[in-house]
């Protein structure tokens, strides 16, 4: 693939050569199969050469930004391996901070709106920071193990985060650092990631529960493994060394191969479409920082209403106290299989039945085709209150046409067997 300009500015990913090479090796795979078919037509029917799509993540500089596979050459396999074994991402796109010190869960008790105070190692918290007005600064994974806690969160907050966290350190045995420039990250989503994991030799039995956490080994190599379902299937991120995150990414997939375990890597709109189906939003994608925790969706993962005081506290207690907020995040079903894009409007109905609709009432925030529900649209959006209840019908523009959705119950698509 020929890079241009813009690629070249931006951050690499890590496993950039080794997705490159993976893409090729598939493409010269596919040509051989239709070679050794020795028939006539066989140029005719060569299948095309299949490329790494890099789309740009992060600011809207897109010199800042990271690199991110949205499809390793072929987005339909990605996401069958997340739904029938192992799909392996590179996650360059998320940051770990490091915080260290025998005062570390006690004092982030006191800045996090997650209840932490009895968190022990091998278990892991989803919890937001907000700033003074209640804002979310960012959506984070706080996972404790021996050695030190390491937050997963975006990497485009992680910086300013660990510095306003450091800030509110006083005299307690505490020391907070942004480390994501030394970490290589690995995310698995998939059926068959516990099987994949205990087959290499981690503790995969620590991992049986959501939001649990184990140290382990992989290949002579050092990984930190924090259990996080986000797709519908486990999901495993895998912290390491960035220095040796190739040479992990390359012995899971071959081992994977070795023990018949469907396994290949994924890319971002396969992850985009198992994560909305599996009704997981993300914080600078569906929600942001000027939103507060009782618009995000996912209030009730993130916010413990008997704890003792945070930041922005005060601000979330009164919106409890209220009742409800302007704006939430809801899912939606879309009529048919047109799929609006991000920012498309959102409108009521018409009141009188006429067909049309009335006020914009809200925007959608992130969409994809649904394979386990035959291709259908599905989206989240961020709609006003008074408009955003569950089993009513509101008007998007998709595909260049006005078509009807219905507000669902709850953000997850999937069967409650599988999700």
């Amino acid at each position: 693939m020929q890079e241009s300009p813009t690629i070249k500015a931006m951050r690499r990913s890590a496993l950039h050569d080794e997705l490159e090479t993976f893409a090729r090796s598939q493409s010269n795979r596919r040509a051989e199969i239709v070679r050794a078919a020795d028939r006539e037509s066989a140029q005719v029917t060569m299948p095309a050469a299949s490329e790494v799509i890099w789309i740009p993540y992060g600011p809207s500089d897109e010199a800042q930004c990271v690199e991110i596979a949205a499809d390793v050459g072929a987005a339909a396999a990605e996401y069958a391996a997340i739904r029938r074994g192992v799909g392996v991402m590179d996650s360059s796109q998320r940051g770990v901070i490091e915080v260290r010190g025998a005062h570390r869960v006690a004092f982030l008790q006191r800045m996090v709106t997650q209840d932490i105070s009895k968190m022990v190692v091998g278990e892991a918290r989803e919890s937001f920071w907000l700033n003074r007005k209640g804002r979310i600064e960012a959506d984070m994974c706080l996972c404790e193990f021996a050695d030190c806690l390491r937050i997963d969160l975006d990497r485009f907050v992680a910086k300013d985060v660990a510095e306003q966290l450091q800030a509110f350190v006083f005299d307690e045995d505490v020391a907070i650092r942004d480390a994501s420039d030394e970490y290589g990250r690995l995310s698995l989503h998939g059926a068959a990631t516990l099987r994949a994991l205990t087959e290499m030799g981690v503790d995969a039995d620590g991992l049986r529960a959501n939001l649990r956490v184990v140290a382990g080994v992989i290949d002579g190599r050092e990984v930190w493994c924090a259990r996080r379902d986000q797709t519908g299937e486990v999901g495993v991120e895998l912290f390491c060394a960035l220095a040796e995150v190739a040479a992990i990414w390359k012995h899971v997939l071959e081992h994977c191969s070795r023990c018949d375990i469907v396994a290949r890597p994924v890319g971002w709109s396969a992850y985009n479409a198992a994560r909305i189906e599996g009704g997981t939003p993300l914080f600078l994608v569906d929600f942001g920082k000027t939103n507060l925790p009782h618009e995000s969706g996912v209030l009730a993962r993130r916010v413990n209403f008997k704890k003792g005081c945070y930041l922005g506290q005060e601000v979330v207690a009164r919106m409890e106290s209220l009742g409800k907020p302007k704006q939430m995040l809801r899912a939606l079903r879309v009529q048919g299989q047109a799929i609006p894009v991000s920012g498309a409007q959102i409108f009521a109905p018409s009141a009188d039945g006429s067909g049309n609709f009335g006020d914009c009432v809200g925007a959608i925030t992130s969409s994809t085709p649904a394979p386990m529900l035959g291709a259908a649209g599905v989206s989240f959006g961020m709609i006003k209150t008074v408009a955003a209840a569950a089993g009513a019908e509101v008007v998007i523009t998709a595909e260049g046409e006005f078509t009807r959705a219905t507000i669902q119950e709850k953000l997850s698509f999937l069967p409650e067997s599988t999700s």
